[in-house]
Formats: C-alpha cells, sequence, structure tokens
C-alpha cells in the first residue's frame, strides 16, 4: 500500500498495488470489498473510516519502517500487550460490523508515530455471514472465489478451518491475533515450512507449544490457539478478562521455555513468599488486598510419567504450599519435591500405588494406598506405615485436624473413620441401594460433617455432590452435576463461614460461594476454569489446593487431554513390532478378551455412561451387545468351549450371558464387593477370579452347567496373603495358576501349583525380575507371556514331575505401546487397545499449572457477598 495523489480527490489517498501475476479484475473485485470494509457511506454522503484510519497515513515508506516494529518481533511484554490491545479493539469493531478480516498479520498493521495502532488491508475482507478462500504462489493466497472449499488468507496466519478451505468466521480472526502476538513476543513465526503446503500441514497438525512466551500471556494464547474453532475464544471482546487476568507483572513469574530447569525456580520464589505473606499475617493490621492470578506451566522433567488415564488422582499440594506430591514410574511409584529444590525424592516402599497422595494437616504425612492397604510415610521418607486393610480398595481419604482419617471405601460399600491413635475402623455411612461410592470425601467445620461425590452411574459428571452431618447421619445436596469436590475458605482472613464450593464436570472447574455454618451452596455455580484433567469412570479430578500464601491460596493441577476421553481402536501386534488394525471403528474400549478359537473378542465398551459388554466378530466386522441394563460392566472372560461370557458387574459381583446374546444376562455370584473374572480351567468346572472379600484376593469357584444356564458353587480362596494378590490365569493343561503380587515391594509375575494341596503348601515360582503384571500362557505350551512396563516378555518353562522350571525372561515385544491387551491363543501375536491419536500409545506426561492467588480469582470472578 503506497500513498499517492488522487487527481479527481483532493488529498493523499492509498493505492493497494497489485502483484502482477494476479488477474487485475479478479483483485479490483477484492479491492472494492475490501474499500466497503474500511469505509461505509453515512447519511450525509461522506466515508466514515471504520478501523484502519487509511487517510491518516503518511508516506509509504514511513508506514514501512514502522509495520517492520511488528514483523521483528521481540518486543517486550508491556509493549507487546498495549499493541495487542489496539489490535483487539480494532477487530472487535470490525466485528461489531459483521466483518472478518481473514488477514491479520503483522504486514497488515501499523503503528504511527504517537504509538496509535491500526489494522489495514481488507482485500480478504468478509461481510456478513459470506464464507471464503482462495490460492496462488504467494503466502497471502487468492483467487476470484470467495467461498468454502477455496482458501483464502496468509498461510502462516491462518486457523486451521481457513487452511482447509472451511468456512470461516470472526473466530478466524482471533487465531491470527493469537499468532501475531506470539510472534511480537518471540521474534518466531509460529508456523513454518519450507513452501506453501508445508506451512497449511504445520498450522492444520502441529499444536501450539507455547513455552518461549511468558507464562502471563499463556492462558490467552491457548484460548485463542484453539484449533477447534467451537473451543476457541468465541469474541475478541473477551480479551480483556483473559488478559487482565494473567497480565499483571509478577516479580519472580517465570516462563516456562526452559522447562524444568527454568520453570522450577519460578515456583520456589512463589512459594517462598507465600511462607513470608503466611508468617507475617497474624501482625497485619490491614486485609490482605486481592492479587492478579499468576500462571505457571510447569515442567517435573522428562523422567516424570504421570498416570495417562488419568486414573487415580496423581498430584497433591501440602496444606503451607511448599511440597508437591505427585505419582509417577512404571509401577506407579510416590514422589516427593520441595519446591524449593532442584530434584524430586522418591518415597521407598510404595510401590504399586493404586490411590493418589494426601497430605496431613500439618504437612508432615502423606496418605497412600497400594491395594488393599492404607497407608503413610513421612515427608522426609523412612518406613511405610501401613495403618488399615480395606476390603476392595478406597475411593480417596481425607485427613482430619485431629488425627483422624475418613476414607472412602471402592465398588458398594461407605465411608469409614480410622482413629488417630488406632483401633478399629469405625463406620461413618453406608451407601444407599445402587450407589457406587461416597468418593474422594472432605471433612468439614472440624470434623462435623463430611463433603462427598455420590451417583448410581459410571458417568460421574451426573453424580451428585453432598454433605453428610456426623451428628444425626443427615445427607444433604449441596450442587449436581460434579466430582472432585472441594470445599476453600476464600473469605478474607478465612474465618467468616463464607468460602467456595468447586467441583470438575467434563474438565471444566466450576465454583459457587458456600456458607460453611449451614452447609449449604448460595447462588449458581459459574464455570472458573476450562482444562482440568479428570477421569469420567472413576470420578478422580486432578487437582488440590493449599491455604498458602494466606487468603490467596494456590492451586495445582493437570490439564484436561491425554488419556481421560482418548478413542481407542483395537490392533494386531507381533512379536516384531508390526501392527495390523482390527476393529477400526474408534471407541472407548477396554479389557479385550479374545475368544478360544481367536476369532471373537469381547471386550467392555463405555458410552453415555455406562459401561457395556459387546463381542466383536473379526471374520464379519460385527458387534453384538450382550449388556443392555446400564451400569459398570467389565472385565469379560470366555469360557473354553465359547458358549459362554462372563464378566464383573459393579455391586453385583459375577455375571454370566450367552456369547451370541441370545439371552438374558444372569448372576453367576452376587456380592457388593468388586468380582473380576480372569480364567477358566480347561474343563471349564473351575473359575479364578479376584476378590471375594477384598478385590486383590484370588478365590475360585465351582460351576456346573445346568441346562444352558452355569451354576456356581462355594467360592474358594485360593491364596491367603496380605499382599495384594491379582490377575490369575490357568494353564492349558489346568496344572498351574499364574498372578501377579505386590509382595517384594513391586508387582512381579509367579507361578504356583494348582490345584493347591489339601495342606496349603506348594511351590511357588517367581517368573518375572523387574516387574511384571498380566501373565498369559502360551498356546504352544511352553511360553509364559506377560508385560513389563511397554514391553512384554515371555519366559520359557519346563515341568519336571511336580516342579515348574522357568528360564530367564525375555523381551518379546519391544514396544507394545496403548493399554488393554490379550495374547492370541496360537502365541504368535497380541490385539491391543492403541488409542487413535497415535499408535505408540498414551502420550507422556510431565507437567503440571500451578495459579498462584487462585482464593483472589475466585473472589472475584464468584463473589462471595454477604
Amino acid at each position: 500500500i503506497e500513498m499517492v495523489h488522487h487527481r479527481f480527490r483532493e488529498g493523499q489517498k492509498p493505492l493497494h498495488v497489485l502483484p502482477k501475476h494476479l488477474q487485475a479484475l479478479v483483485r479490483f473485485q477484492d479491492l472494492q470489498q475490501s474499500r466497503k470494509a474500511h469505509g461505509a457511506e453515512d447519511v450525509s454522503g461522506r466515508v466514515a473510516a471504520l478501523l484502519a484510519g487509511l487517510d491518516d497515513l503518511r508516506a509509504g515508506h514511513a508506514f514501512r519502517e514502522r509495520a517492520e516494529r511488528i514483523k521483528q518481533g521481540a518486543v517486550p511484554l508491556d509493549e507487546a500487550l498495549a499493541i495487542a490491545k489496539q489490535i483487539a479493539s480494532a477487530l472487535e469493531a470490525a466485528h461489531e460490523k459483521g466483518i472478518t478480516h481473514r488477514d491479520l498479520k503483522p504486514g497488515n498493521i501499523i503503528i504511527k508515530p504517537d504509538g496509535a495502532v491500526k489494522v489495514l488491508d481488507f482485500g480478504l475482507a468478509k461481510m456478513g455471514g459470506t464464507p471464503t478462500a482462495q490460492s496462488d504462489h504467494s503466502p497471502t493466497l487468492t483467487i476470484g472465489a470467495t467461498q468454502a472449499g477455496v482458501i483464502l488468507g496468509t498461510a502462516a496466519y491462518m486457523a486451521p478451518e481457513q487452511a482447509r478451505g472451511k468456512e470461516v468466521d470472526k473466530r478466524a480472526d482471533i487465531w491470527a491475533f493469537g499468532v501475531v502476538l506470539y510472534e511480537m513476543l518471540t521474534g518466531q513465526k509460529l508456523f513454518k515450512g519450507e513452501d506453501l503446503s508445508e506451512t497449511l500441514a504445520s498450522v492444520i497438525k502441529e499444536e501450539p507449544r507455547l513455552e518461549r512466551v511468558p507464562a502471563q500471556v499463556q492462558r490467552l494464547l491457548r484460548c485463542c490457539l484453539e484449533k477447534d474453532p467451537k473451543q476457541r475464544l468465541q469474541a475478541i471482546g473477551d480479551w480483556r478478562l483473559l488478559l487482565e487476568e494473567g497480565a499483571a507483572p509478577v516479580t519472580g513469574a517465570s516462563q516456562r521455555a526452559g522447562g524444568w530447569v527454568w520453570a522450577w525456580p519460578a515456583v520456589a520464589a512463589v512459594v517462598t513468599l507465600a511462607l513470608a505473606a503466611a508468617l507475617w499475617a497474624p501482625w497485619r493490621a490491614e486485609k490482605p488486598v486481592d492479587r492478579a492470578l499468576v500462571r505457571l506451566d510447569v515442567d517435573l522433567g522428562s523422567d516424570v510419567s504421570l498416570p495417562t488415564p488419568t486414573n487415580i488422582s496423581s498430584v497433591a499440594i501440602s496444606p503451607d504450599g511448599t511440597c508437591l506430591a505427585y505419582v509417577s514410574g512404571s509401577p506407579l511409584k510416590l514422589f516427593i519435591r520441595r519446591l524449593d529444590q532442584p530434584k524430586a525424592t522418591e518415597l521407598p516402599g510404595t510401590q504399586g500405588v493404586t490411590t493418589g497422595p494426601f497430605f496431613s494437616p500439618d504437612g508432615q504425612w502423606i496418605g497412600f494406598t497400594v491395594g488393599n492397604k492404607l497407608n503413610k510415610i513421612s515427608v522426609e521418607g523412612g518406613a511405610v506405615v501401613s495403618l488399615i486393610d480395606i476390603p476392595g480398595g478406597t475411593a480417596g481419604a481425607s485427613w482430619g485436624e485431629d488425627g483422624g482419617i475418613i476414607v472412602s471405601e471402592a465398588y458398594g460399600r461407605g465411608l469409614l473413620r480410622i482413629p488417630a491413635g488406632g483401633g478399629p475402623p469405625e463406620s461413618v455411612a453406608t451407601l444407599a441401594n445402587g450407589e457406587i461410592a461416597m468418593a474422594l470425601p472432605q471433612i468439614l467445620s472440624r470434623g462435623k460433617a463430611i463433603l462427598f461425590a455420590i451417583g448410581t452411574t459410571l458417568d460421574v459428571n451426573q453424580h451428585t455432590i453432598e454433605v453428610l452431618t456426623l451428628a444425626d447421619r443427615h445427607r444433604k445436596i449441596v450442587a449436581r452435576g460434579g466430582q472432585s469436590a472441594r470445599y476453600l475458605a476464600t473469605s478474607i482472613g478465612g474465618s467468616s463461614g463464607l468460602g467456595h464450593l468447586v467441583y470438575v464436570n467434563k474438565a471444566t472447574l466450576f465454583a459457587v460461594p458456600f456458607d460453611l455454618d449451614k452447609l449449604e451452596a448460595r447462588g449458581t455455580a459459574m464455570p472458573v476454569l476450562d482444562d482440568v484433567a479428570y477421569m469420567s469412570g472413576v470420578g478422580t479430578g486432578q487437582y488440590d489446593f493449599s491455604w498458602a500464601p494466606a487468603g490467596h491460596g494456590t492451586f495445582v493441577y493437570r490439564r484436561a487431554g491425554g488419556g481421560a476421553s482418548t478413542m481407542m481402536t483395537l490392533q494386531w501386534v507381533d512379536s516384531a513390532g508390526k501392527s495390523e488394525a482390527l476393529l477400526v471403528k474408534p471407541g472407548f474400549y477396554q479389557n479385550p478378551r479374545l475368544s478360544p478359537d481367536g476369532k471373537r473378542v469381547a471386550l467392555a465398551v463405555t458410552e453415555g455412561g455406562n459401561q457395556d459388554i459387546w463381542v466383536y466378530d473379526t471374520q464379519r466386522d460385527a458387534m453384538t451387545r450382550l449388556t443392555f441394563r446400564g451400569g459398570f460392566n467389565g472385565y469379560p472372560t470366555w469360557s473354553p468351549d465359547g458358549q459362554y461370557v462372563v464378566f464383573s458387574s459393579l455391586g453385583s459381583g459375577i455375571v454370566q450371558a450367552r456369547a451370541d446374546g441370545a439371552t438374558q444376562p444372569q448372576a453367576l455370584t452376587e456380592s457388593k464387593s468388586v468380582q473380576r473374572p480372569w480364567s477358566f480351567t480347561p474343563d471349564g468346572k473351575r473359575l479364578a477370579y479376584q476378590g471375594g472379600l477384598g478385590s486383590s484376593q484370588i478365590w475360585t469357584i465351582s460351576l456346573e452347567d445346568k441346562g444352558g444356564r452355569l451354576k456356581a458353587g462355594m467360592p474358594e480362596q485360593f491364596l491367603k496373603s496380605s499382599f495384594s494378590d491379582r490377575d490369575p490365569s490357568l494353564s492349558s493343561d489346568g496344572r498351574w495358576l499364574a498372578y501377579q503380587s505386590n509382595e517384594s515391594g513391586k508387582e512381579e509375575v509367579y507361578v504356583r501349583a494348582f490345584p493347591p494341596s489339601s495342606s496349603g503348601q506348594g511351590g511357588k515360582w517367581q517368573i518375572s525380575n523387574s516387574g511384571g503384571t498380566y501373565p498369559r500362557w502360551s498356546g504352544n505350551g511352553h511360553d509364559l507371556v506377560y508385560r513389563s512396563g511397554a514391553q512384554i516378555m515371555a519366559a520359557s518353562y519346563t515341568v519336571k514331575g511336580d516342579t515348574f522350571v522357568a528360564e530367564k525372561p525375555r523381551v518379546w515385544i519391544t514396544k507394545l505401546g496403548g493399554t488393554d491387551w490379550d495374547l492370541a491363543p496360537d502365541g504368535k501375536r497380541v490385539i491391543v487397545v492403541t488409542p487413535v491419536e497415535s499408535g505408540e500409545g498414551p502420550k507422556q506426561d510431565h507437567e503440571v499449572v500451578f495459579l498462584e492467588n487462585f482464593f483472589d480469582y475466585l473472589r472475584q470472578r464468584v463473589p462471595l457477598g454477604k
């Protein structure tokens, strides 16, 4: 664009110089649209400048020099935000007039000598609701038509839908705004390519990496750079909230670019300030002033692997905000990291963690569960102290100020209280018929009440948040549609009895004012955060809070994504690691088990808040549903003749169904505790399962076929131990039972003779030597196969009389990927449940987010009132 003297009009006018290779007529038509966007005839016939203010421009060369200020990038944060503010205001004005720019980029933005920012070149602007697009060899793509299916815009600044030639609206400008802001702050292009096609591919496929931008604006950029326009910031005018909340300068706040080495000192600085505030608070005369929210995206290190899917609560922060506890590794272990220290420390004796960590009120102890045992360990390390065996495991716990612990018993049970000084646990509450668990309890009002989430369906987003008063055992619903509820004393001083109740629903954190004295919510819950990880089938939100700094609070959480809601397929994988598609239709699949002839797969499918059992016919590519009554059904196992599928049903025990779906499922056993069937004897007359009085013990039960229906006898405990013994698998000759146990301190695979002798004595052989789970007997008759981390191991064996002789395990499949798996009957390959996004298994997650001054943020977003 150059400034020229117009012969027929007075004064300087802008001239848009066309590239020679473009069709003049076509481009002229676009310029006519540009003129309509830049100016509109008012009632007196004058042209009113809408955005760019082109008539205010001076010489074209001076314009270029000022435009280069943005093109060059690496603009200081305060200056970049001042420029961004004016760009956003210009776009907001355009959008209010029904205009979408569609080609926002540094080259179309200038800074006048007085600092005013102007948005130029509406040559690709869309008026009203008309869709657009085009192409030539320039990075700015334009060819005549303005319609869906043709690409319009500049490649590196296009929104993904724009790059695909789809219809665009104002949200494409919001994407470009985010790209421009990124380039201003970093001096680098966000999306790159050797040519046009590579650049477009980068826009469509690559996830924006925001490590190089200041933490204060990362939230704003994430909202602008969502690939799905439905999830993107919907109106540029809303940038003010995101920017003002995250952009206040903060001493010691860090960027994430340097990974752990760079980010962690910032967290340490925040914690130091928090401690200082906490120590100083009692002597302050004035009330604390609300502070701006500070976001710190922290990389825990590439050696950390937080569990995915996020099926246990995996992060916790100490009440004073000085320590972070997290779960990592395979098998899972507990780690503690003091925020003023450069490295984390593994807590010994915590291998095989099955529920996440929780701190004591003084921050000196961490509680956790391994199998059926609730334990505690000092934050300094030392010996693990076992507190209690809980049949069926736990669904969360809360540590009271008096030292007592409230524990939720998982799957069909209620709440227990463990006295501080030891002794037998006390039953606090039991479940009503059909209820699953009183999940993730929190002790309130100095032990007078308990907050928890509860429901009758697997979909925890449909659960209710309730309060139980211990004096009269009365239950009251305080919120609906959520999980992982927590009360936060967010009022100034924290002692007024008013605070906030927070909970998560489908990755969104909600908050509502809560009266602690009356134990009731006041007002309507409002969304306050939209990227919180959770596990829909278990009910564990991946977050925790500390009260420090006093009156301001810290929120630590994992971002949504990864395994919590990943669609799956089924694949074959052979010993060379070569994969072959099996069930290609994406779904939420778990627990695949191959039929004895290898032609069908029984599996659990989650949909609409329920988990049902289906059978997939690999030859006909057809699915048959076996269960229809809802609830949680899983862990299917085939009878040796392939006629029946038995499976676990939450709150009911073990259920049997004909594999062809010809009849309704019927109960095989009845139990409110979890019972998971694993393996039949070759003659089909006995079933080995995991459960009984505890879901981590091995039991067997006799079976008899009564006219097309299996009838079960009395259950018999196969192995009595205080450890977690699981996944029993019977050999093809019925002489041996393989299982996994944590008796050594970590999960290993063992073999015992079957059936056990009448004296209870018999040999035991450890098969794995570096961790092992899910043993399977190969159909070749001389290999036992199991999983160890991402590898599938195989151990050859021979039998000499009553002695089982196993050789040293060898790697059979180097990297399985995926999650659940099963071995083919011929022992030559496996099936594996694999995320749709990749055949390489769930993405390793080693990042957490700290939100400092979170209580201030809640008071601003969801006022407490009086």
